[in-house]
Parts: C-alpha cells; structure tokens; sequence
C-alpha cells in the first residue's frame, strides 16, 4: 500500500494569519492566507490543490482506460475548476468542473466520451470526492 503525506500550518487568527503548505514530496511548498483562498491574494489554497491533484488523476486514469481500450494517447490536458461557495454558512467545495482535451489517434468522440466518463468515476481522487458533484466536459483534439 501506498501512502502520501503533505503537511500544513497555520500561525495566527483567521484574517491576520498565515500558512504554509508542503507536499511530501517536495513539489510543492508555498505560502496561503485567508485572502488566498477566500479572496484574490498570492498564495496558494487547498482547493486549488485540490483541482491539480484531480486534473492530474482524472488526466492518468483516462490514459489507461484509453490503453486498456487499444488506443495509444499522445496528449491529454485537463483542467479542473473547484467551485468554492457557502453552504448554510459554511464554505464548501460544491462542483469540480472537469474539462479534458486529448491527441487520441483511431478513436471516435463516442468511445472517447464513454471511457473518459469511466475515468471521471473511478480515478482516485474522484471517488475520495463522492460527495462533491464532478462534472465533466471531454473534446476529442483532431
């Protein structure tokens, strides 16, 4: 079994404070405030992390459903677009917006759709997410 560590601390009040995020493997190590995540200041936040950490799964396991189906992916782009809104008070992820487009030679946009829906439900990460509604947008390039 694998396991992965990523750490974080926070020093101070909420509005006044300050935090430092580190992924286990040294990819990552940066700063974020209140106003990073809640408004449009440097730094990073978790829910952009988040979206990397999705995008990046979503993007792999769509190349092995891909593999598995007999085609040979020559690029794949993702983006993930975490909605962070209010929820009776409380911030809340609410949507991840998926949005993939793939080089995939020999494959029509239905097969295309059908194995990147398979990745949106069963990449990791978007299963840890069960309860987060996860849409997708897959464009076949070419």
């Amino acid at each position: 079994m694998t396991i992965r560590k990523s750490s974080a601390e926070w020093q101070g009040t909420i509005h006044e404070g300050h935090g430092h995020m580190r992924l286990g493997s040294g990819a990552y190590d940066g700063a974020y405030s209140y106003n990073s995540r809640f408004g449009d200041g440097g730094g990073a936040n978790p829910e952009e992390l988040l979206g990397a950490a999705h995008a990046g799964c979503f993007s792999m396991a769509l190349a092995v459903g891909l593999t598995k189906a007999g085609f040979k992916p020559v690029d794949i782009r993702t983006t993930a677009s975490v909605h962070f809104d209010p929820v009776n008070g409380a911030p809340t992820i609410t949507l991840i917006e998926l949005t993939t487009g793939a080089d995939v030679p020999g494959i029509d946009q239905a097969a295309f759709a059908k194995i990147a829906e398979d990745a949106k439900a069963n990449c990791p990460v978007s299963r840890a997410l069960g309860a987060v509604k996860i849409t997708l947008d897959a464009t076949l390039k070419g």
